[in-house]
């Protein structure tokens, strides 16, 4: 997060004339103000970009939200130093970074000094902690770059107030954060709705689709297939027809199907516009009720929402269909009991 700074400053003495260095809680407290909200503003928005659907308006909100406070971040920790001689954080705690000298260290050596705390962190975080043990209150990154960071005197009216500015950051980072978590969560909310919603749509309307896509009558063949044809994707469709022409050419009777019981399907990557159901359905065929076929038959239907209306995308047979005479399927009769004989 930036902060354009102009203050003049002069590195602080002690009575003997001695470079005050800098504490290690001012130290600590410098870097929280410098990392700290921009940490918290880019691990949120890229939660909330993970949990939302790559581009989606919302994910390209998250991910300019993240992107914004990756450069601030950026620019206030490796760009301002070299050109006001502040980070937001060292204005605040009120110290600076510069050479054994006492020279102030340019833009080079401070972008090689923020690269080589990563030895600070890689020794177990000794590195961060070594100030405290160091009588010059120096990191490994310090000793690596000759580097120290010291005390230095503000003069008596500085031309901004950076604990102002430093506290306008950190709200602007709260609210960015809230603010990213309330539209996450609304967002996760409707699609939990809508796919509920999707759900219960296809509960209702699944099994009268797929009855009306196999059930056609001599009578009214033509209405019945163009009924079943809208009733299809346009990629099922083909499919559709081919089997349609071929009832056609072997002989139209009346073929009737009902669902008995359906369930909708869990979707390991559920979506609004997409489900699938289990149907296992009875059914007849002929209208001659002295040569009526009963059918038995359990299916999958896959289904996708186009402009509103749901259709079958994919029928798949998981049984294919039984078929018995006058009463449906006939059960396998017991053999006939042995005939008496007389005995000899």
């Amino acid at each position: 997060m930036t902060a354009l700074l102009d203050v003049d400053t002069a590195v602080a003495t002690a009575d003997d004339g001695a470079p005050r260095f800098a504490s290690w809680q001012a130290r600590a407290g410098a870097i929280a103000l410098d990392v700290l909200p921009g940490v918290g503003v880019i691990t949120t928005m890229a939660l909330l970009a993970y949990t939302t659907a790559v581009g989606g308006w919302l994910w390209w909100v998250f991910m300019g939200v993240l992107a914004a406070a990756a450069l601030a971040t950026f620019v206030n920790r490796w760009l301002l130093p070299p050109i006001t001689g502040w980070t937001m954080g060292r204005a605040v705690t009120r110290i600076r970074v510069v050479t054994a000298t006492g020279q102030p260290a340019g833009s080079t050596r401070l972008l090689i000094r923020e690269l080589a705390h990563l030895l600070d962190t890689a020794a177990l975080f000794v590195g961060w902690l070594w100030p405290l043990g160091d009588k010059r209150h120096r990191t490994f990154a310090d000793l690596l770059l000759r580097t120290e960071v010291r005390v230095v005197d503000s003069v008596d009216h500085p031309r901004r107030n950076v604990r102002r500015i430093a506290g306008c950051v950190l709200i602007a980072a709260a609210v960015l954060c809230v603010a990213g978590g309330g539209l996450g969560y609304l967002q996760v909310y409707r699609q939990d709705r809508a796919l509920e919603q999707a759900r219960a749509e296809i509960a209702e309307q699944g099994p009268r689709i797929v009855e009306q896509l196999l059930s056609y009558g001599t009578k009214s063949v033509v209405d019945d297939f163009a009924r079943a044809q809208a009733l299809a994707t346009d990629g099922y469709r083909p499919q559709l027809v081919a089997q349609q022409q071929a009832v056609q050419k072997s002989g139209v009777t009346d073929n009737e199907y009902w669902a008995v019981s359906s369930a909708v399907l869990p979707d390991p990557t559920p979506t609004m516009d997409r489900a699938a159901m289990l149907l296992a359905l009875q059914g007849q065929r002929g209208s001659d009720p002295n040569s009526l076929k009963f059918i038995t038959a359990t299916v999958r239907a896959d289904f996708e929402k186009s402009n509103g209306r749901w259709q079958v995308a994919v029928l798949t047979v998981l049984k294919k269909p039984l078929t018995g005479q006058n009463g449906g399927p006939q059960p396998p009769q017991p053999p006939s009991p042995p005939q008496n004989k007389p005995p000899r």
